[in-house]
């Protein structure tokens, strides 16, 4: 997290480790939207060309400066339309049943549009249901889905457990309700999908699209797009090592992220919006030493370069071992285990502040430890908007393999191998 060549400490301090810095510190002691409207930026006045000087200004309009006062009551130009699990009889039933390898049709929209939120509950015997669940998304007729998530990844939950946290995008509101305020739009069509992928009958999903119908897109839109990928278990690069902060892990180096878990890889022109990340700790120690390292339009080397996991996740110093937190852009809402092993935690960032822009291709990453020397399982689902076509995604992983569970490795702490 610190970097010492730009900010030396104290020659008694610089060479403690993180977690020995923080006992001391202890001991001495938180498409841009459619309604809404951005406050008008103030520009300087052009000049006019062959304008007399003498010719007076032009008066300013009444209401100049507060555009911010009329963006709720502004009049919209769309339909506003809903695509739910009703009971079709107008009895209570309202909810679908999946069978296992069944698939039901959340979504299906024609001409121009934006979906603008997702509902989800889900009542199933599965207990696993979170990970064998799949979201999909097809915008425009395209022949692969844009989404492709199981569904309890796309809401963050990434570990295949409830729990309640609210931010800008994304939201589990109790009880087990999953809500996404993503823009998704489309200019010719849409279609969404849940699918069974598990071996057991989902009894009730419930669920809600908002979306709006428009005459027609900006030209300038991207189509909205979420990826998940894992490594379960994700190899280390180094298996002989009892502290991070020591050789061989502690003077590992890295610069180029060969090794690095990756978030995402696209290609064409879009801007990456963020990310969700759940880990199941397989070793003993603190697993967030990992710089994020984002390589945009064929870097070789990071174009963007972070100083910790919990740096990228705007935290700070383990994130004070374990207090779990969820902010309108960052959050670690789920975190147990005191950095043991089988530890657990579930993690976003959204870079709605500013979006990180690429105009060819983009390679989201980050490290699994200190130069990659850890061995833990990595989820993730990452979220961007790009023009189409997008690049192939990566082959889902079965449906068993997504169960997240401890594996045996080497390092700290690690777990005996089951016996034959």
């Amino acid at each position: 997290m610190h970097d010492e060549t730009q900010n030396p400490a104290p020659s008694t301090t610089r060479a403690l480790p993180r977690r020995q810095m923080l006992g001391m510190l202890a001991q001495g002691a938180a498409v841009a939207g459619l309604a809404g409207t951005a406050a008008a930026v103030a520009a300087p006045m052009a000049e006019k060309p062959h304008a007399p000087a003498s010719a007076a200004p032009s008066a300013p309009s009444p209401n100049a400066g507060n555009d911010d006062l009329f963006s709720l009551a502004r009049l919209r130009r769309y339909k506003t339309r809903r695509s739910s699990s009703w009971d079709r009889t107008g009895g209570n039933d309202d909810s679908v049943s999946v069978d296992a390898g069944n698939s039901a049709v959340i979504l299906e929209a024609q001409g121009a549009g934006v979906v603008t939120h997702l509902w989800f509950t889900v009542n199933s015997p599965d207990p696993n249901h979170l990970k064998n669940l799949v979201l999909r998304a097809w915008w425009d007729g395209e022949a692969s889905p844009s989404v492709e998530v199981p569904l309890g990844d796309f809401f963050g939950l990434g570990l295949g457990e409830y729990f309640v946290y609210q931010s800008e995008l994304l939201a589990v509101a109790p009880i087990k309700a999953l809500n996404s305020y993503f823009q998704m739009p489309f200019s010719s069509g849409a279609r969404m999908s849940v699918t069974n992928e598990g071996s057991i009958r989902t009894d009730n999903l419930y669920f809600a699209v908002d979306y709006v119908l428009l005459e027609e897109l900006p030209a300038d839109v991207g189509r909205f797009h979420a990826q998940y990928r894992q490594a379960a278990p994700l190899k280390g690069d180094l298996d002989n090592w009892t502290n991070e902060y020591e050789p061989p892990a502690g003077n590992r180096k890295n610069l180029d992220g060969a090794t690095n878990y990756v978030f995402l890889e696209a290609s064409g022109r879009g801007h990456f919006v963020g990310v969700t990340h759940s880990v199941l700790q397989l070793q003993d120690g603190w697993f967030g030493e990992g710089d994020d390292m984002i390589f945009i339009d064929g870097d070789t080397q990071p174009t963007i370069n972070g100083t910790g996991t919990e740096d990228y996740y705007n935290g700070a110093w383990d994130f004070g071992n374990g207090q779990a937190f969820a902010f309108q852009h960052n959050g670690a809402p789920q975190m147990t285990g005191s950095e043991r092993l089988a530890s657990r935690y579930a993690l976003y960032r959204w870079h709605t502040e500013s979006p990180i822009t690429f105009e060819k291709s983009i390679k989201v990453t980050i490290e699994h430890g200190h130069a990659n020397h850890r061995a833990d399982d990595f989820y993730s689902t990452a979220y961007w908007y790009q023009t189409e076509p997008h690049a192939a995604f990566p082959a889902l992983p079965p449906a068993q393999r997504r169960i997240p569970r401890l594996f045996h490795v080497g390092g700290a702490g690690v777990v005996e191998p089951p016996k034959e």
